[in-house]
């Protein structure tokens, strides 16, 4: 495994080709969206798990620098989350294939029940961040005050301090884009962002020594400390978290055709959203903000704002209005050459992916 590890590390922009090159020709799979997908899916999954556990691999390479005992939480939560989200396609079509279309949703709630626990175990011991990415993306970034004295913990004043958490930090973490439209609500991120830039952010986190234990906010420091703001903060967070499961709870109850998950879903997403859009706004239109956000944490929240957009990829609307805007499209451009051709392809993955690929989305 170690010489995986080294091979890895010293090819990871070839590693990155592979990958990249691997992903996209999955989509050219036969039956890609048949019944008999379970194939496609499962090379699918595992070229997924093997490019998150090569991003693991790299964005944990030890360097001279590094001095100190490793942190007590080093459990890969990053890596845990990615690899349960590149199975739950799987474990969809497995289960409408064996077990029917009914029935399939028991085992996509038990997935997203999964996700949700190991999703709040990190907000938990990340001292109640907000997640990047829903978790796949460490969130590492420290502002100025708080690397240079001990006033903020976790980004929450510590108690007694007189400083305000509104340091400067010259990191940004990166933004991805999309590879897939199967992984559009999870890597929708913003692609100004250059690569290099989360794994120089991830790096300085490795080098830095532990000189001394930092304490991370506990649920009633951020209550006492913050108050409203903190509760309509954490409750944000949660809802953002949890999200995912309550759409499949409702569309197991009643249905995919029914408006009733949609709305429900949207409300979630709504709240959350406007939970933390509200401990974030300025005080009084001054430049003070109730809830300081980081750089990297504001471009989190703006992904969530555009992943609204995938609502109407969901049904009922799609089967109601997207689908019948696509299809009136690639009638229009039917007989023209080569693009006619292109747009049905276009069409039938979209078509396809929205079956698979958006009720989990998004998170």
């Amino acid at each position: 495994m170690e010489t995986y590890k080294k091979w890895v590390r010293r090819n990871k922009d070839y590693v990155h080709s592979l990958e990249s090159l691997a992903n996209g020709l999955t989509w050219l799979l036969p039956e890609r969206f048949s019944a008999s997908e379970i194939g496609p899916e499962a090379v699918t999954a595992i070229l997924g798990i093997i490019t998150a556990i090569n991003e693991h691999i790299i964005d944990t390479t030890p360097t001279q620098m590094h001095v100190g005992p490793m942190e007590p939480n080093s459990f890969p939560y990053s890596l845990c989350i990615s690899a349960i989200k590149d199975l739950e396609t799987l474990v969809e079509v497995a289960a409408q294939h064996y077990f029917g279309d009914n029935k399939k949703w028991n085992f996509i709630a038990v997935t997203e029940a999964t996700k949700v626990l190991v999703r709040l175990i990190l907000f938990r011991n990340s001292g109640y961040k907000m997640l990047l990415h829903g978790g796949e993306t460490p969130n590492i970034e420290k502002h100025s005050d708080f690397s240079s004295s001990q006033h903020n913990v976790g980004g929450f004043p510590k108690p007694g301090s007189r400083h305000g958490p509104n340091g400067l930090n010259p990191w940004n973490l990166e933004g991805r884009a999309l590879s897939a439209l199967s992984r559009f609500g999870e890597n929708a991120r913003m692609s100004s962002d250059p690569v290099w830039l989360r794994r120089a952010e991830h790096q300085q986190a490795i080098m830095e020594p532990p000189s001394s234990a930092i304490e991370r906010p506990t649920l009633s420091m951020i209550l006492s400390e913050k108050g409203v703001q903190g509760a309509l903060f954490l409750m944000g967070e949660v809802l953002f978290i949890i999200r995912p499961l309550i759409y499949v709870l409702f569309i197991r109850k009643y249905g995919i055709r029914s408006w009733i998950p949609w709305f429900v879903s949207l409300a979630v997403d709504a709240g959350g959203v406007g939970f933390l859009t509200q401990v974030t706004k300025s005080r009084d239109g001054g430049k003070e903000q109730h809830y300081h956000l980081s750089a990297s944490e504001q471009d989190e929240l703006k992904r969530r704002k555009l992943l609204w957009a995938l609502y109407l990829m969901r049904d009922p609307f799609f089967t109601k209005y997207t689908r019948q805007r696509l299809q009136s499209t690639e009638k229009l451009v039917e007989p023209v050459p080569i693009i006619g051709l292109l747009t049905a392809k276009i069409v039938e993955l979209v078509v396809g992916a929205q079956t698979r690929y958006t009720y989990m989305s998004g998170s």
